[in-house]
């Protein structure tokens, strides 16, 4: 199989580009004639040429269209400009021997680069999540998108950091900054569609998607193709290898649809990387696909399960896809912390009764990522209000104490450990139609919410395109920030002291409800001991006791016990 994206030869650079529908085409190289590419029986293009790092090349069309390269490692000019012959083999890395860190350690904090001001601006914060408790960042999407500002997920060039983040070497950088203070860093990538502005690989091989079956985005990506399946590997082990990340994050993996390549992925990942280093992959799926977290695929799935629980507890919502956790919600999060998804076959209301999720009791507790908050979460809400703004402080801080000290693995998001009341919003840099369709795509998405029923009320839902939106979305400590970073810096050490040491071979032990509110649930850990994590989100909490020393107890809500052998 060929390789995407330029090759380099001893003297030459071999650029190459799969066009199967396409009978000529031209590489265009700056201040360069068109140059005839060579068409194979395969399907790709070829031609060898002197290119030094640097050098700015695109492909012509026979009909004179300019298209990037879709496996660009760097653009110059947006998505649609030039892509940019790039070296990310001679980084001298300061962290040379670095082979990551095992799962168990594993505390994460979500972050949006371009909200730092790019990879420097996020890599001068590096110390101080460090000092908090942080083991592993995990960066929104980094590829090239249209626009200098967007979420990440409207990618259309995967193999490119976006420009307004900063360069290819300021993420290498970035990563070796990371690994030198002892943080893993993670990276979420999207293998599931391609965003809506400077997409052209159905212009040259519209063979790269199946028309016939839609998603959200359009046509589904057509993995089962040999030369499609082989440009998402090939990205992810750049990702892995050229930039070094700790492991990768698989957006919607549900919208894939094809349970094989997922397989495949993992497994040559894994096959490439291991056992030489410490890779995680982690996977975000609807379905609450148990069988994809076998040992040996991925290592985990973000558990949407338990953020949505806990929001029904913590702020009474119950509207959209909280109508799944609304009936016995204290029942709902006992299941969610002895057996990791909440729904495994059942219907779902919101779905109309269809049945979601597999038996998940048999997995191990780091085989879920659980949060309170996340991107989504907090973004897809029409204002993109947090948690500190939606429940009172007493009931977050305990459900932060459970987050931190469940033997699940913990992620929460920028702005939560100082108890940030910043929106983070739904934005983009879309222009012309497209920007308005998007606004108006935005606005609409909340009509049938009482809140946003007639026009003059979705108009304040905030323009996604305005640069205001972005800035706002800036995260800010709370008043009382300090608080809450002491809060999350004692939880996070306990957690790595009397926690963590353990967890390898945990297993659950059962949870029960204590009351309509209130949750009580234990674990065995790998040394025989049992902790013991007691929550209460009732108007008048009644913690109870539990057997063994009590490690911590945060107000009248939540206690955690540590029993020995």
């Amino acid at each position: 199989m060929r390789r995407w994206g330029p090759v380099a030869l001893k003297d030459s650079v071999r650029f190459q580009l799969w066009a199967p529908a396409r009978t000529r085409l031209y590489l265009l190289i700056e201040g360069r004639e068109p140059a005839p590419m060579q068409k194979q029986t395969d399907g790709w293009f070829t031609l060898d040429t002197k290119a030094p790092p640097g050098t700015r090349y695109r492909f012509q069309l026979e009909d004179g269209t300019l298209v990037p390269d879709p496996a660009s490692r760097a653009q110059s000019e947006g998505v649609h400009g030039w892509s940019v012959v790039t070296d990310l083999a001679s980084r001298p890395w300061q962290a040379p021997d670095w082979q990551g860190r095992s799962w168990e350690e594993a505390v994460i904090q979500e972050v949006h680069a371009g909200l730092y001001g790019g990879f420097a601006g996020m890599m001068r914060d590096l110390p101080r999540l460090a000092a908090l408790g942080v083991t592993a960042i995990e960066l929104m999407p980094v590829a090239a998108v249209s626009g200098a500002r967007n979420w990440g997920y409207d990618g259309v060039l995967p193999f490119a950091p976006a420009e307004a983040l900063g360069t290819p070497q300021e993420l290498q950088a970035l990563v070796d900054a990371a690994h030198g203070l002892g943080l893993m860093v993670l990276l979420d990538v999207v293998y599931n569609h391609f965003g809506p502005d400077g997409h052209y690989i159905p212009l040259y091989a519209p063979e790269f998607l199946h028309a016939e079956t839609m998603t959200p985005w359009g046509g589904a990506v057509a993995v089962d193709r040999p030369e499609v399946a082989a440009f998402f590997l090939e990205n992810a082990l750049q990702w892995l290898e050229d930039y070094r990340f700790d492991g990768l994050r698989f957006d919607a993996v549900h919208a894939i649809g094809n349970s094989a390549f997922l397989h495949d992925l993992a497994g040559q990942i894994r096959k490439r990387l291991q056992p030489r280093r410490h890779i995680h992959l982690i996977l975000e799926n609807e379905h609450n696909d148990a069988a994809l977290l076998t040992p040996g695929l991925y290592d985990a799935q973000w558990n949407d399960d338990f953020h949505n629980v806990l929001h029904v507890l913590l702020t009474g919502e119950d509207a959209g896809y909280y109508r799944d956790f609304a009936e016995k919600p204290a029942e709902k999060l006992a299941r969610c912390l002895s057996q990791g998804f909440v729904y495994q076959g059942e219907p779902s209301p919101h779905q109309n009764g269809k049945t979601r999720g597999t038996s998940s009791g048999h997995l191990p507790p780091g085989a879920f990522v659980s949060f309170l908050q996340n991107h989504d979460q907090i973004g897809n809400r029409a204002l993109g209000e947090r948690l500190t703004l939606l429940t009172d402080p007493e009931r977050l801080r305990a459900a932060t104490a459970l987050l931190l000290l469940c033997p699940q693995i913990p992620l929460f998001f920028m702005g939560d450990e100082t108890g940030s009341r910043s929106p983070f919003l739904f934005f983009t840099d879309f222009h012309d139609d497209l920007a308005e369709i998007v606004r108006e795509g935005r606005r609409r998405e909340f009509a049938h919410f009482p809140a946003f029923a007639d026009k003059a009320s979705r108009a304040r839902i905030p323009d996604p395109n305005a640069l205001s939106t972005f800035e706002a979305s800036i995260p800010a400590p709370g008043p009382d920030g300090e608080r809450w970073e002491a809060l999350y810096r004692d939880l996070l050490a306990l957690r790595a002291a009397r926690i963590v040491p353990r967890l390898k071979g945990a297993t659950a032990q059962g949870a029960e409800t204590t009351g309509e509110r209130a949750v009580r649930a234990a674990w065995r850990l790998n040394d025989g001991a049992v902790l013991t994590l007691a929550l209460d989100l009732s108007n008048t909490p009644a913690l109870p006791e539990a057997q063994g020393q009590l490690l911590r107890r945060e107000g009248p809500r939540f206690g955690a016990w540590l029993a020995p052998a």
